[in-house]
């Protein structure tokens, strides 16, 4: 062959070559060095070949090897590794090189259900064809297909467990979100504990599984006088479990993959589009400030419905949520007086950032303190204040003050100051006057807040099947991929989906901004918005 026979081959497989590494390279640079790799060897070696039976599936099987060869490198490095599906005309195998990750893929393989482990024999040891195994089976093809899908998923799941353990040593994990579901204690927030580089990486490093301090030292290459005295206060504090003398984690570690973020983008897209523009429709047509009950600054009915609409988003339909788990069956009692579950999140850098990620750093909440008579309800968003921070110290004293007022009691001149700075009420002063005025939204006795959430509980009723569905899928996926000893705490947290719920508002609330429904609040609104307050007068 000559080399311009060679060069007109390669030209037209060019844009295709491309287009193949790009979907299986961890990043867009490495599709193009390994696509300029691969024409580098093909105008090597083509014209060495007189005559070749078919071109183009002979520089095809260039390419698959020295992708294999790309997926090699990357698994000895352990920087950039692919999680995305392996093509099938590649072995299982040409990830798993090491004889240490051999034997742990054969044992995760007994972890399989009965039906993707038989699949995954017939297919990869026994050498069957898909159709073959349907046969055996009794399943379709589809299925077939599916099993080994969701088989492969699963064990390059605890083939990445295996390694990233290793890779603590010299690549140490950093927590991305650190949240609880609960009450705070007088040490504050949940990250003042897990603040530190050590902290984080021993809860990961027994997320899963438990471990001896020697064997978490060797984990994250630590000397073992400093994992002793973390894990201790770790323990303390209930975030880790002892058991003998083993650790194991007490925490929720949700690490994202593309396939979850998928589903939950999907999942929540869809559910907001479904119930927002719905509920926002009817609750902005039937709401009458300053009648029944419902009070708002300026009678400023846009101002009203950022406050109104996630209120009655998260609350209305509770008597539709799943309530198998109790609150107190699953929350930790730690002992600085804080009731909650702890829940930290992962975004490895191969994976895709879900949608509105960066809205939802700015999200704090739904959070609400009660007494007999008065209930203070937050969310702080990108469009909003931000009045939550440290739940102990801030919204507390918030909700102590504003409980005085609401009872009649006098406030001070520091304490009208403190509600004035965190955007509760208004000074206004005139040369005739002076006046302080709430600036939230109120919902004055229970008829008024009653009457609202009716109104979302109708909507919910009505889409309430169809919300079902798309979770289930979701919800099936998150729980597989939970530590057993973890599963009744993660399960609580799930009933929570499409109620107070962040990730819901957030999506519901880009459904109404995008479509126009909510304008954009004033930068003087912004301290006082999403927040309302409740009386029961």
């Amino acid at each position: 062959m000559t080399l311009i026979q060679a060069e007109t081959i390669i030209t037209e497989l060019l844009k295709p070559i491309f287009a193949y590494t790009r979907k299986r390279c961890a990043t867009p640079e490495d599709a193009e060095d390994l696509t300029q790799e691969i024409i580098l060897r093909l105008f090597r070696i083509l014209p060495k070949h007189d005559e070749l039976a078919d071109s183009e599936r002979y520089c095809w099987t260039v390419v698959h090897n020295m992708l294999s060869n790309y997926y090699r490198k990357k698994e000895k490095s352990g920087f950039g590794v692919m999680t995305d599906d392996i093509a099938d005309n590649i072995d299982l195998y040409n990830n798993f090189e090491q004889r240490e990750i051999e034997q742990k893929l054969q044992i995760e393989i007994a972890y399989l259900s009965k039906t993707q482990r038989q699949v995954v024999i017939m297919y990869y040891y026994d050498n069957l064809k898909q159709q073959q195994i349907a046969d055996k089976l009794g399943i379709s093809l589809n299925m077939v297909k599916w099993h080994l899908y969701e088989a492969k998923n699963d064990l390059k799941r605890s083939i990445d467990t295996m390694r990233n353990n290793n890779e603590l040593k010299f690549n140490p994990i950093k927590f991305d979100g650190i949240g609880c579901n609960g009450s705070t204690g007088t040490l504050g927030h949940i990250s003042n504990f897990l603040r530190s580089s050590l902290s984080q990486n021993i809860l990961y490093a027994v997320r899963n599984e438990a471990f001896s301090i020697n064997e978490i030292a060797d984990m994250l290459g630590v000397s073992p006088v400093y994992i002793e005295s973390e894990a201790e206060f770790l323990t303390e504090n209930c975030f880790l479990i002892k058991t003998g003398k083993k650790y194991i984690s007490n925490c929720l570690i949700d690490i994202a993959s593309n396939e979850l973020t998928q589903l939950s983008e999907e999942m929540y897209e869809k559910a907001a589009g479904l119930l927002a523009p719905e509920l926002f429709d009817v609750l902005n047509s039937q709401i009458k400030l300053g009648q029944d009950g419902i009070i708002c600054p300026r009678d400023d009915q846009n101002f009203a419905m950022w406050s109104i609409f996630p209120y009655v988003a998260a609350f209305s339909g509770e008597e539709l949520m799943p309530n198998e788990i109790s609150f107190e069956q699953t929350t930790v009692i730690r002992p600085d007086g804080g009731q909650n579950i702890c829940n930290c999140s992962i975004l490895p850098s191969y994976v895709n950032p879900p949608k509105y990620w960066e809205s939802m750093k700015n999200m704090n909440g739904p959070c609400w303190n009660s007494s007999e008579k008065f209930l203070l309800w937050l969310v702080d968003t990108e469009w909003s204040g931000n009045r939550v921070g440290d739940y102990n110290s801030t919204v507390g004293r918030d909700f102590l003050y504003l409980n005085r007022f609401f009872n009649g009691d006098k406030l001070s001149k520091d304490e009208l100051a403190h509600l004035i700075s965190r955007g509760y009420f208004k000074h206004e002063q005139s040369k005739i006057s002076e006046e302080i005025s709430l600036q939230i939204v109120w919902l004055k006795g229970k008829t008024a807040k009653e009457r609202l959430i009716k109104i979302g509980d109708e909507i919910k009723r009505k889409y309430h099947e169809q919300l079902q569905k798309l979770k289930e899928l979701y919800v099936r996926t998150v729980m597989e991929n939970t530590p057993p000893h973890l599963k009744t705490m993660q399960k609580f947290g799930l009933q929570y989906i499409f109620y107070s719920d962040g990730w819901f508002l957030i999506h519901c609330l880009k459904n109404l901004v995008n479509s126009g429904r909510l304008k954009l609040p004033t930068e003087d609104q912004k301290q006082s918005l999403t927040a309302i307050s409740v009386t029961d007068e």
